[in-house]
């Protein structure tokens, strides 16, 4: 899926196809927010929520690689064996 296609989805389906087909990649807080970075097609998206809450307050979609800047640390790549 390409970002124009998903920007087009309500942000419930958006979440849905995120926990179906994106491939988590890090989750990080900053103040009362968790946020989890997820990456589909050639998008990344920032799912926001407030600290132990399930509901989505938004999604932040970029494809910029400087957007990572803030997730570099965290990041767990797969080992190769």
């Amino acid at each position: 899926m390409n970002l124009r296609v998903f920007k087009k989805l309500p942000m419930g389906q958006q979440a849905d196809c995120l926990a179906c087909h994106g491939d988590f990649l890090a989750e990080r807080r900053e103040d009362s927010f968790c946020l989890q970075l997820f990456a589909l097609g050639d998008f990344y998206a920032e799912v926001w929520r407030v600290l132990d809450e399930e509901k989505i307050l938004f999604i932040h979609l970029f494809q910029q690689p400087s957007g990572l800047a803030e997730y570099l640390a965290s990041i767990q790549l797969p080992e190769v064996f």
